[in-house]
């Protein structure tokens, strides 16, 4: 895939992506596919990208599909919702989050089919975020940690499963890793513009820029006033985001 198609689907990947989505709850296990309501494509979300293949939300499942949108097909079935789905480096594997057993943990699964893996079983909610950079590990979002319910804290689980190991980051809501894995472009806060429309106090959403390596945080310029900036992801050494800077939310680097 050449770098301009690369740059179009991170686009669709950003405009998309978000920690849960609203319609999942709403869902219904007797839907059918992307296409069987005629020629209309409705209500696919979180578009997560590898070399030859997209794997979506839809109907609180996960599907894939070719890199053209071609062949949708199912990959989880379950009753439960699954969400954020995470391709691993050489695309084989998919992590995302799975509502089963009532709650939300990180699950593994062979990005051709079969039965997912569950690697978390804390209580608290884990929202996968990203693959380490080498594949070996899931980095995840949880409050299991936390003091308070506001804040969340980045972990990560080797995808053999084990014990969980929290990164030295005081909280974060979401987050990427570079492709060299020297740094971690986060969301130390939760999304308040999702309530509040153009909001700007105090806990408007911003990105940090944390170095693996010395442990330093840059963030990311903001406009005067403030803006909401989130949903980072690294192409190269830039950082694409969504920012509603401009009054509404557009794709900034």
């Amino acid at each position: 895939m050449n770098a301009r198609s690369l740059l179009v689907t991170t686009t669709v990947v950003l405009l998309a992506s978000s920690a849960r989505p609203s319609w999942a709850q709403d869902a219904t296990a007797g839907n059918g596919g992307p296409t069987d309501n005629g020629d209309a494509t409705l209500m696919l979300a979180q578009p997560a990208v590898s070399t030859d293949r997209i794997a979506f939300a839809y109907a609180g499942d996960l599907w894939v599909a070719g890199i053209d949108g071609s062949s949708p097909r199912r990959l989880t079935s379950h009753i439960g919702v699954e969400f954020n789905p995470r391709f691993s480096p050489d695309g084989e594997w998919i992590a995302f989050s799975g509502e089963y057993d009532g709650n939300t943990d990180v699950f593994l699964v062979q990005s051709e089919g079969g039965v997912p893996t569950r690697l978390t079983w804390h209580p608290s909610a884990d929202i996968v975020q990203d693959f380490t950079t080498d594949g070996s590990a899931v980095l995840f979002a949880s409050g299991r940690n936390a003091y308070t319910g506001r804040h969340q804290q980045l972990f990560t689980i080797s995808t053999g499963g084990g014990r969980p190991d929290q990164l030295p980051i005081p909280h974060a809501f979401k987050a990427t890793y570079s492709p060299d894995g020297s740094k971690i472009a986060y969301t130390p806060l939760y999304e308040a513009f999702t309530q509040w429309k153009n909001y700007r106090g105090g806990t408007a959403t911003r990105i940090w820029i944390y170095d693996v390596a010395d442990h330093s945080v840059v963030q990311v310029p903001q406009p005067e006033g403030r803006s909401n900036d989130t949903d980072p992801m690294w192409i190269g050494d830039l950082i694409y985001f969504r920012s509603d800077r401009d009054g509404e939310f557009n794709i900034y680097s």
